[in-house]
């Protein structure tokens, strides 16, 4: 095995998105399973209902599965997860019974192992050989088709080459990881899904059509120009590619979920929509923040940072900002901006009905806060380290909008509330119709005492998201500091 190599800002926000992504995905497509399928014009939603029926953004067992996964992944290596995903005893009749089923000439190659496999991507992140290997021993547990075998290999090295490399450039390699006599005949397949929009591989449940269907959605919907005056964004693709997925028809969680996995490995946590990582949900008692610390926890071989996030309960405060520190937004006093300290307050003296972290957060770190309305946004305080810098400042204006939308006394806060949250709360204010040298001034004047030193970058997204240039004069006249913060990974 090839030892693992510490993964950078970047691939830790893709591997992040691959169980995140394909959940969203399966939440996405559960309520149109089997039932008639939509027009290009119809935008699905995460209503719940289906074949479950399932509560809005819960996903289905396709999930289930890879949580089950990605479990046993955490804690040992892939050539004993056949064992650790289910008892030895079991796993050997599993497969005891899936060859005889092949053997036996009935139906033996659906897409269920396909849409569960995506984690094992992520174990092996410098290693072909081993992902290729690994993937198709969790395949066999279920399903002895070689065929099934296959397109787990080509979709777990898609995955894996995504997530180093950010293209989607791995699905073409992984078919050079399959028996030679087979590859001709993928290659053949996925020249048909590169040619064929995702409906017309309606026959999904066969993982071979699941695979047309899924790489059909991601091929042909067009990476949008980032334009951030305009509101579109590159990243934008996983959400209008996952709506692809779904509007395939058919085994449409399926599909999407296989789709999902792959997108999220190409544009990573930090593009998955703010209001589908509230809704995600699912068996047992897993939400966004789970799924997206599985993904990591799996790419770092279990190995958590110095400060042990994401399994820490209550992450370490930043040095120079140990004191609690709250003020109320200047052009909207249901926000309040903040620091991570508050959540070391009494829930009676914090008095917010939801939070927006633009840090990293402990477990417990605002536990009185329920799940869904405590959203944690992948935005990280260094120049260079968001791939989605301008989507991910946007998403969480609007996740502040969204909640305050619902009435919602919001806290936004990043580590030391001196950085990151000027920014948001300046695009907040863009959102409310301030022009962003305004909501600059104002909410770095409102922040004055906590010293805030805006991070010139973020600055920029803000004027770029409102179509304004970034005035020189300006900038250095709200920040008290010529030197951008210290990072201290608190992010």
């Amino acid at each position: 095995m090839v030892l693992p190599k510490t993964p950078t800002a970047h691939q830790d926000d893709r591997a992040a998105g691959v169980l995140l992504a394909a959940a969203c995905g399966d939440a996405l497509g559960v309520p149109y399973e089997f039932r008639s399928r939509l027009d290009r014009d119809q935008s699905p939603q995460m209503i719940g209902g289906g074949l479950g029926p399932y509560a809005p953004g819960e996903y289905s067992h396709d999930t289930q599965m890879a949580v089950c996964i990605a479990q046993a992944l955490v804690d040992t290596q892939p050539v004993a997860v056949q064992d650790d995903a289910a008892t030895p005893w079991v796993a050997g009749a599993m497969l005891r019974q899936a060859r005889d089923l092949w053997k036996s000439g009935r139906h033996a190659a659906g897409n269920g192992s396909l849409t569960r496999t995506g984690p094992v991507a992520l174990y092996g992140l410098h290693d072909a050989g081993e992902t290729a290997e690994a993937a198709r021993l969790v395949s066999e547990l279920t399903h002895a088709d070689p065929l099934a075998g296959d397109a787990c290999v080509i979709w777990c090295e898609a995955i894996r080459h995504a997530v180093l490399h950010a293209n989607f450039d791995g699905v073409r390699a992984g078919v050079a990881l399959l028996p030679t006599e087979r590859r001709a005949q993928w290659h053949t397949w996925l020249d048909e899904a590169e040619s064929q929009d995702p409906h017309t591989f309606p026959d999904n449940g066969y993982v071979v059509t699941a695979l047309q269907a899924a790489w059909s959605a991601i091929t042909r919907t067009p990476v949008p120009a980032n334009n951030p005056a305009k509101g579109v964004f590159a990243a934008d693709h996983l959400r209008l590619a996952l709506e692809a997925a779904v509007r395939a028809g058919h085994d449409t969680n399926t599909v999407a979920a296989i789709a999902g996995a792959l997108l999220g490995a190409r544009w990573g946590v930090s593009a998955v929509p703010w209001h589908w990582q509230r809704a995600v949900h699912g068996w047992p008692e897993t939400t966004a923040r789970d799924l997206i610390g599985l993904g990591v926890r799996i790419s770092h071989h279990h190995m958590p940072d110095r400060h042990v996030w994401p399994l820490v309960d209550r992450h370490p405060r930043n040095a120079n900002a140990l004191t609690p520190y709250r003020v109320a937004h200047p052009h909207d006093d249901g926000v309040i901006l903040g620091n991570l300290p508050l959540a070391d307050l009494d829930p009676a003296d914090l008095d917010v009905d939801a939070v927006v972290s633009l840090c990293r957060v402990g477990t417990a770190d605002f536990a009185h806060v329920p799940a869904r309305d405590h959203l944690r946004i992948w935005l990280i305080d260094r120049p260079g380290a968001n791939a989605h810098g301008h989507y991910t400042l946007d998403q969480a204006a609007r996740a502040v909008h969204g909640l305050r939308q619902e009435g919602k006394q919001v806290l936004l806060h990043c580590a030391a509330g001196r950085s990151r949250t000027p920014t948001a709360a300046a695009r907040y204010s863009g959102l409310l119709g301030i022009d962003p040298t305004t909501a600059m001034t104002d909410v770095c004047q409102a922040l004055a005492p906590n010293h805030p030193w805006v991070n010139f970058e973020l600055e920029r997204f803000v004027f770029d998201l409102a179509g304004a240039a970034q005035p020189a004069v300006a900038k250095r006249a709200w920040n008290t500091s010529t030197t951008l913060h210290s990072w201290s990974a608190q992010e």
